[in-house]
């Protein structure tokens, strides 16, 4: 009898649970990733004519499937740049259930920020993340899984924060976005005590299993996390001062919202003083001395030329 290795193994493992697509529109040509709850694959929409990722379950089971309608039904109704659309929910030949959406191509956030790009650049990644958080937030839902592995970047600079399955829905007031979705608690809700995250990136409320108390400074933790995972070794100290106060493990220390906290880096890249670093006379000065190098240059040869012209004169 031959014994089959471990990578055969695993490809046969992986063609048995190939979704069945019979009795469907999409046409199977790949799998394209891999979760928590389940499985993506490429597909074919046959009756538009474009190519969708379709996520379906790896096993039946009534909890994890109201997950995952809870999860495509939170990403249908974020409708933001930011954010992947869904297309489509339904069930497969096989009973598992599988919701499709736009298919993603790109860079993982990890793996993009792991070149040799200018610390702007990535700033300016992290605020379209931001964003696209502030926005979910503003309509009553909280990531609860905010990492880079999480966030991907196309090949045109779009920037698309991923993976909803761990979302908790919350009640949110009206605002700027619209008004809070009509959200049903039930299945696929959190259960009190369930510890749901990434170890470094998850708050410590969501470490203590307090489902109950997490709301969207968890989410600010989890970015401050991410913040520092974009920064060089040695940072400047208003960025670490952004970071540390995200980072805060009592909630009402960090900001209070990501658009704080977004704010405060906007004003770091735009050389204004930030409200997490209190500044004094001498770190303004060098403050206003880094924003206006060139301007600074200027005076100060200027000012050695006018001393050196009356050193000579009164020779």
């Amino acid at each position: 009898m031959t014994r089959l290795d471990d990578l055969t193994l695993a490809r046969l493992r992986h063609t048995m649970r190939e979704p069945d697509l019979s009795g469907t529109r999409y046409r199977l040509e790949g799998m394209a990733g891999a979760g928590g709850m389940g499985t993506v694959y490429a597909v074919l929409d046959t009756e538009l004519g474009r190519r969708v990722a379709l996520k379906v379950l790896d096993v039946q089971d009534p909890e994890v499937e109201a997950r995952l309608r809870q999860e495509a039904q939170v990403l249908a109704q974020l409708e933001h740049p930011g954010i992947v659309p869904v297309h489509d929910v339904g069930r497969l030949g096989d009973g598992r259930a599988f919701y499709t959406m736009k298919l993603v191509q790109g860079e993982r956030l990890d793996r993009y920020a792991a070149r040799d790009l200018s610390l702007p650049s990535l700033l300016r990644v992290f605020l379209r993340i931001a964003e696209a958080v502030a926005f979910a937030h503003a309509r009553g839902v909280v990531h609860r899984d905010l990492k880079p592995q999480n966030v991907m970047i196309g090949p045109f600079g779009e920037v698309l924060v991923l993976d909803w399955g761990l979302a908790k829905v919350l009640a949110a007031p009206a605002g700027p976005a619209g008004p809070p979705l009509p959200w049903r608690r039930g299945k696929g809700q959190t259960g009190e005590g369930a510890v749901l995250g990434t170890p470094g990136f998850m708050a410590p409320e969501q470490e203590a299993g307090e489902s109950a108390t997490v709301d969207a400074r968890a989410d600010v933790f989890s970015l401050g996390a991410l913040l520092q995972s974009l920064l060089p070794a040695r940072p400047a100290a208003p960025l670490q001062a952004i970071a540390r106060k995200a980072l805060s493990p009592r909630p009402e220390d960090r900001y209070a919202t990501v658009a704080e906290m977004a704010a405060d880096v906007d004003r770091f890249l735009e050389g204004a003083p930030v409200s997490a670093y209190p500044e004094d006379f001498l770190r303004k000065a060098l403050r206003v001395l880094s924003r206006h190098r060139v301007a600074a240059g200027i005076l100060a040869a200027y000012v050695v030329g006018r001393g050196l012209i009356l050193l000579f004169t009164h020779r």
